[in-house]
């Protein structure tokens, strides 16, 4: 092998390693939010407010090769005080709101509760 084969040879095992230390960073550093989202949405008060939904939208992930399709749902709703809120919401509660829907919106932290529209 010339001179410029053992370097390559060489620098594999740092690429490699250095490439596994970044997959296992970013996993962690997912995790670590996730579970501080969660702990801070407990520790937050359960709170209502008369809410207006103002938009909609789905984000789909996966779907390529052998992998299965998930869909998320968020729906941002503008509370009285003009303050929005984007919250991710199951498939059926998506279903049921409009656009321009009026009601009580329940949340903690920004986990999504539940909506009772105006009429129900």
């Amino acid at each position: 092998m010339g001179e410029t084969g053992d370097i390559m040879f060489n620098i594999m095992p740092v690429i490699v390693g250095l490439g596994i230390t970044v997959v296992i960073g970013i996993f962690l550093f997912q995790s670590f939010k996730g579970v501080s989202e969660w702990n801070s949405n407990n520790q937050s008060p359960r709170l209502s407010s008369r809410a207006e939904v103002v938009s909609k939208r789905t984000e789909v992930h996966g779907g390529g090769g052998d992998t299965r399709a998930h869909t998320s749902y968020y729906i941002t709703f503008q509370v009285e005080n003009g303050y929005r809120m984007e919250m991710h919401v199951k498939g059926p509660e998506y279903g049921m709101l409009a656009e321009g829907d009026e009601g009580l919106l329940t949340f903690q932290g920004t986990r999504y509760l539940g909506f009772e529209r105006d009429g129900q």
